[in-house]
């Protein structure tokens, strides 16, 4: 399922009792694969397995690096991946995809007879990078579906060519410690986020929290605090931006019922649906960014702001 000059190829690690039954691509219906690339944006619609050559349309191509079916991956053997390398070497001279994403860590040592980490590897083939994904595998479903998303995004916004922008967040608390979150939501769910945004071309760190906060809370004169937390991650968008470099910083604030001075139809243009306060107990049972939020608020209130700005994590 190849074609020239695709944006993306990806890589399994071979077919599964299911895949080779319905001569599709990662069938299994508890295979996350076809979620993971909507989601990623790299398709612009949900496809199901038999609809899997509709996805040269979008830019996106599928091979294995082992052709021989088995019921996992464990019973592939070390001959099952001979001439893997060499076959996708020519993929990439002859059709030369931006990008191959092997799904598995598996996928790519029995291709190249190496351990990889996730993400960016040094080997190339030609002008053709190649990434690592984590498995999209029931069998890998330990690994939260968010850790999965993050590196589809990560590969989506690379071959897209898209930068990351520098982003700015606040974390805002009241007198009582109650921290006030931002709504957003797009057609693939909703998440809870600290208020803040891009930081434009010549504007420093504080002008920008001034204009976003009074845009998406209605806080005003406000002391900037300390520097607290850094944070690079993927998008859920990376047809606008590949991703942003964030800096957390610490406002602190008497209590206030958020006041937009956005209208509804702007905040709407930016994903954003809502803005309250939370307790720090509540921050664990609502999906957030940084996703550790909680445990990150809970060490500013007992030990006070880091000497060193932390890294926040994803």
């Amino acid at each position: 399922m190849l074609a020239p000059g695709l944006r993306v190829v990806f890589c399994g690690i071979n077919p599964g009792r299911v895949s080779a039954a319905a001569r599709a691509h990662f069938a299994n219906p508890r295979n996350d694969f076809w979620r993971l690339l909507h989601a990623a944006r790299f398709t612009s619609r949900l496809y199901e397995p038999a609809e899997q050559f509709e996805l040269l349309k979008e830019g996106v191509g599928v091979t294995n690096a082992a052709y021989r079916t088995t019921p996992g991956s464990g019973d592939l053997r070390r001959g099952d991946f001979v001439g893997a390398a060499k076959r996708l070497e020519g993929i990439a001279r002859e059709l030369r995809p931006g990008w191959i994403g092997f799904v598995g860590k598996e996928a790519y040592r029995g291709a190249f007879g190496e351990r990889p980490e996730l993400g960016v590897q040094e080997r190339t083939l030609g002008e053709t990078r190649l990434f690592v994904l984590p498995s999209t595998s029931p069998a890998n479903a330990a690994v939260p579906w968010w850790e999965r998303l993050r590196w589809f995004l990560e590969l989506a916004a690379r071959a897209y060519g898209l930068p990351p922008r520098q982003g700015v967040r606040a974390l805002v608390l009241d007198s009582r410690d109650n921290v006030l979150l931002v709504r957003f939501e797009d057609e693939l769910g909703s998440w809870w986020s600290t208020p803040g945004g891009g930081v434009d071309a010549g504007e420093s760190d504080a002008d920008a929290l001034a204009r976003e906060l009074a845009e998406e809370v209605g806080l005003r004169g406000f002391e900037l605090g300390p520097l607290l937390w850094t944070r690079e991650h993927w998008l859920v968008n990376p047809k606008r931006w590949g991703g942003q470099r964030e800096r957390h910083y610490l406002v602190r604030t008497e209590p206030f019922e958020p006041a937009p001075a956005f209208s509804d139809a702007q905040l709407a243009a930016e994903g954003v649906t809502g803005a309250r306060w939370f307790a720090v107990d509540e921050l664990a049972s609502v999906t957030t960014g940084p996703r550790q939020l909680a445990g990150l608020v809970r060490e500013l209130l007992q030990n006070g702001p880091p000497p060193v700005p932390v890294d926040a994590g994803v």
